[in-house]
Order: structure tokens, then sequence, then C-alpha cells
């Protein structure tokens, strides 16, 4: 394998979750809307601001465009929405579950997208330095300058 095709595998299989999310978020956050903590004001609003910024930070790295620009936004928006939902709800902050029995499932969920969030952080802190490669927007920009 290339290193000029394994960046496009690396940056549409990172992507995939913040655009798949994004997309959730905007065409149908009904479930989405219940998970959200009590606290969140105009949930509907909300969910489609948090859409937006996964699918157009997702989207950005997706196509090797602005790296750095695309790391920042989902950087910040990672370590909002873990710091504000994920960690509280693992401290039992909160939880939307109305039986007992199905709180070991919530808790689950809240442990597996708070660790998830973390490694996707971690790969946010590490794009400012990387070359989005030969099949990205930035190399056709570039190589249409010459």
């Amino acid at each position: 394998m290339s290193k000029d095709f394994s960046d496009l595998v690396f940056r549409i299989l990172f992507s995939l979750i913040f655009i798949g999310l994004g997309g959730e978020h905007l065409v149908s956050d009904d479930l989405i809307q219940k998970l959200m903590p009590e606290w969140v004001p105009s949930p509907r609003l909300v969910s489609i601001f948090c859409g937006l910024v996964l699918f157009v930070g997702g989207g950005m790295i997706a196509i090797g465009y602005r790296l750095k620009a695309a790391a920042l936004i989902l950087g910040t928006f990672l370590v909002a929405v873990t710091a504000l939902v994920h960690a509280p709800a693992l401290q039992g902050h909160f939880s939307p579950v109305a039986c007992p029995e199905d709180q070991w499932m919530w808790d689950t969920l809240q442990r597996s997208n708070f660790v998830k969030n973390l490694c996707l952080l971690g790969v946010c802190a590490m794009l400012p330095f990387y070359s989005a490669g030969k099949w990205s927007l930035e190399a056709f920009l570039e190589a249409r300058k010459h």
C-alpha cells in the first residue's frame, strides 16, 4: 500500500464517525435529543449546531482540506461534549433511563463514549502536524497554483 493511498484511507476512516454522527444529528436526532441532559437549552437547535460542526469538520478531513482548522473544530467539540456531557454522566449526575435494570446500558454507553472521545481527541492533537497527502484537496489546490 502506498503512503498516498494510506493517507486517503486514514482520512476517510477517521472522518466517518464525525460525518455519520453529524448526519444523524441533522436528519434523525430524536434519540440524540432524548439522551441530552435536561439542562441543554433548545435541544433541536443544539443538535443541529453539533451536527453541522461534526459534518463540516469530518468532511474537511475526508477531503484533505485545512486539517489544522478541522482538528481545532473537532477537538474543541470533543473537549466540550466530553467535559459537559459524558464525564458528568459517568459520575451519575444525569440519566434518561427510566428502568433501573437498564442503567448498566447507560453507564456502559457513557464509559465507551468518554474513552472513544479521548481517542479521537488524540488524533485531533496530531492532525496539525500531519500532511493530507497527494490525494487531497490541499494537494490539488497547490498543484493548480503552479
